[in-house]
């Protein structure tokens, strides 16, 4: 009897399987790469929001921007987003973890230095952005650099030049800074480097937040120029900034007294034609009055802004002498005080010229004001209107629809001067 095998030997092939083996299971890195994607993904969708229009609009005029925010709200997530809406390479550069050096070039000493001079060469991040012929640089913590990194960056911001190297025209300039008191060991911005940016103060927005959150951010898009508006928004950018700098020489330079209010927007003759810029693609694009008002005062700062904006609501308002000419056709402004305005030009223009047909035209004007806005508005108007009628014009009948307006209100100042009159008595 043979012995005994436990194995049994045989020379027939082995059965090939008809499928190929199981993959590996996956690890649980794997698992939580694919939550992690699941959780990245998300869309946009097309939605107003001022401060980001404002951006864009900046970025479409070529000019460097600088967004201020709190740590946190979101201005890296918004660059980031940007450069991918406008399919621009991202190039992040942290400011504060460089040396001078590293913006002004470092120096490469040639074959004979005495003949050629010593080149200062890029760095690399610079390279691959002239590569690109386009790009967005993200100068990241700004408020961080110490003043020799900032004085570097003096040449970068302005000319766009990195030692020897020129940034090509497709590269686009955008800064992110945390305020001193929130800045991780932070620092003033210098005055040069402060005027040579569009100043954004960056703040967030409940609902932007929650939808973005739910998956779906805004969508950040190029504004749309209108080619045949072209000539006349310079026109308008060009007669508006002169307009108040001849009436105001004062504001043609201002530097700020105090440190802080240096490091922000101020007035000269640099961010003069930043504003005149920002207008003019404003008014290509249509823009909205708050998005050039952020634009504006983030220029040439709050107090010569504000006056600037005021100028720019005159300039738009109807000519007093068309509003005459045909008053049932006339279209007043809906704001109050630019309405007040209006009315009171168009009193001006019949006391410059006094005429029946004017005089009855410009009540008229009021009588519409008074059917499509507040009452109040047209009191003093009509009051210095009606001061202004001679002995042979006869009175219109527009003045009676008037006469309650006029007289209600001399009834109001009477009570009040009344009430201010007792409460003195009683003190």
């Amino acid at each position: 009897m043979p012995a005994y095998t436990p194995f049994a030997v045989t020379d027939a092939p082995s059965p090939v399987p008809d499928t190929p083996s199981d993959p590996a299971p996956a690890t649980q890195l794997d698992v939580a790469g694919a939550l992690l994607s699941l959780l990245r993904d998300a869309t946009t969708e097309p939605r107003h929001d001022t401060q980001l229009e404002a951006l864009t609009l900046a970025v479409a005029a070529d000019l460097p921007v600088l967004l201020w925010g709190e740590p946190g709200i979101g201005k890296t997530a918004a660059l980031t987003q940007l450069a991918a809406s406008l399919d621009l390479p991202l190039t992040t550069v942290i400011a504060s973890v460089h040396e001078p050096s590293d913006f002004s070039g470092l120096p490469i000493i040639g074959d004979d230095p005495a003949q050629h001079g010593v080149p200062m060469a890029p760095p690399d991040w610079a390279v691959r952005l002239v590569r690109a012929g386009r790009g967005l640089l993200f100068l990241d913590e700004l408020s961080t650099a110490p003043p020799a990194v900032q004085a570097a960056l003096l040449r970068l911001v302005l000319e766009r030049r990195i030692g020897a190297l020129q940034l090509p025209p497709g590269v686009r300039i955008v800064a992110a800074a945390n305020p001193r008191s929130s800045a991780a060991d932070g620092w003033e911005l210098s005055p040069p480097l402060a005027n040579r940016f569009v100043h954004l103060q960056w703040t967030h927005d409940h609902d932007v937040v929650v939808r973005g959150l739910g998956g779906t951010w805004p969508r950040a898009t190029l504004p749309r120029l209108d080619p045949s508006a072209l000539p006349q928004a310079v026109e308008h950018a060009r007669r508006a900034v002169c307009g108040l700098l001849a009436a105001r020489p004062g504001l043609v330079h201002r530097l700020p007294t105090g440190e802080t209010r240096r490091g922000g927007p101020w007035p000269s003759p640099r961010s003069w034609e930043m504003t005149l810029h920002l207008i003019a693609f404003a008014t290509a694009a249509g823009s909205s009055r708050d998005v050039l008002s952020l634009l504006v005062r983030g220029t040439v700062g709050d107090g010569p802004g504000l006056e600037l904006l005021a100028g720019l609501d005159r300039m738009e308002l109807p000519d007093p002498e068309e509003l005459l000419a045909d008053p049932a056709a006339a279209a007043l402004p809906e704001r109050g005080d630019l309405r007040q305005a209006v009315l009171d030009g168009v009193v001006e223009a019949v006391r410059g010229r006094p005429e029946k047909a004017r005089w009855d035209a410009a009540w008229a004007l009021l009588v519409r004001a008074l059917e499509t806005g507040a009452p109040d508005l047209v009191v003093v108007p009509a009051t210095a209107l009606a001061a202004l009628r001679r002995e042979e014009w006869d009175v219109p009948e527009a003045i009676e629809r008037l006469a309650g307006v006029v007289t209600l209100s001399r009834r109001a100042d009477r009570a009040t001067a009344r009430a201010a009159a007792a409460t003195n008595g009683t003190r």
